[in-house]
């Protein structure tokens, strides 16, 4: 396997990169409070990169929500990412792409997803009933793509649902989810069948919620990096008994253990994206990816605020931020136990690789 960004990967990555740095800011966090900031998002799909997440794929998508993450960017592009774009052009009908498409690649659409299933959700002659307790970005979605009981995937516009505001640890604009007979239309024709792996449909739901888990892995890949840049500046110059923190083998350790569990978020990110691309067999490896942005994510973004020392303790601090969204991506992808047991089953079934 070869991680290795192609030329427009990297091209995209740098692009992102410079835009959030501007753009995201401990003074325009703080003034945008807990919405999304509608301005960086605009800025963002002027320059084309939701666009390009289809050229890119979801490697390259899990480099551009590396480099949001790093800022803790108030934009949705991880929900429209997966839930949107890679969703309705692996999976949609041709005329579902054709209709869908521009909109979600323009940014004037967002798209979320009530993923994983839970089986809260029935179906019955096109009609969806039940409610999922918080969606991600919802308030700010126009789609929502929701699996079924039997995780058959379901548009609901958000218009015809019933939204109510959701405050979230970190500030994602959820909303509560009320589906109550309200009118839907499958992904892909009406047998549920979609473009992708031979028009079968067979795995578009298990496709999907692959893409998820790995692309929020590669934000929270970002987060992480972020929170640990912030605590090998802060201790470099915060002096204790006449001499830098850092210069502490405790602080040092911790560093490096932070460091080493960020490196292996990353690392099975970019494996889960690039099976996928390559159209291989990439189950296991997003709950790989999964399971060490929750376990370890939580333990760097932790480290990132003890580092601080009693700044830390500031809920102001850009740090605390990092925070925030380590914990609330730890909750979104699930709790360890419950991932690894999942992909115990997986490989007790010879499912994956």
């Amino acid at each position: 396997m070869d991680f290795t960004p192609t030329e427009e990967q990297e091209a995209a990555r740098e692009l992102a990169a410079r835009i959030l740095g501007d753009l995201s800011t401990h003074e325009r966090l703080a003034a945008t409070g807990g919405g999304t900031d509608a301005e960086l998002w605009k800025a963002l799909c002027a320059a084309g990169l939701p666009a390009a997440v289809e050229e890119i794929g979801l490697l390259g998508l899990v480099l551009l929500l590396e480099e949001q993450g790093r800022v803790t960017a108030q934009v949705p592009l991880a929900a429209t990412g997966v839930y949107g774009i890679l969703a309705v052009a692996r999976h949609g009908t041709d005329e579902q792409r054709a209709r869908l498409l521009p909109g979600l690649r323009d940014g004037t659409a967002v798209a979320t997803g009530a993923f994983p299933a839970t089986g809260a959700v029935t179906a019955r002659d096109g009609r969806l009933t039940g409610t999922v307790t918080w969606v991600p970005w919802l308030r700010d979605a126009a789609h929502v793509l929701v699996p079924d009981a039997d995780r058959a995937l379901w548009l609901v516009r958000a218009e015809d649902a019933v939204v109510e505001a959701v405050e979230l640890t970190a500030p994602w604009s959820a909303g509560r989810l009320v589906l109550d007979g309200t009118p839907a239309e499958r992904l892909g024709d009406a047998a549920g069948e979609s473009a992708y792996r031979d028009g079968s449909g067979v795995g578009a739901y298990e496709d999907v919620l692959a893409a998820a888990r790995t692309a929020f892995a590669g934000l929270q890949a970002g987060v992480c990096a972020g929170s640990l840049a912030r605590a090998v500046a802060y201790t470099s110059v915060r002096q204790q008994f006449g001499r830098p923190l850092a210069t502490r083998q405790a602080v040092q350790l911790r560093a490096a253990d932070a460091h080493m569990d960020t490196e292996a978020i990353r690392v099975t990110a970019y494996e889960a994206a690039w099976r996928s691309d390559a159209g291989l067999d990439c189950a296991g490896a997003a709950l790989t990816a999964a399971w060490w942005a929750s376990e370890a994510g939580k333990r760097v973004v932790h480290s990132g605020q003890h580092l601080h020392g009693g700044m830390g303790a500031d809920l102001d601090h850009p740090v605390h931020r990092h925070f925030l969204w380590g914990r609330q991506l730890d909750a979104y992808l699930g709790a360890g136990t419950e991932l690894l047991a999942e992909l115990g089953d997986l490989l007790a079934k010879g499912e994956t690789a």
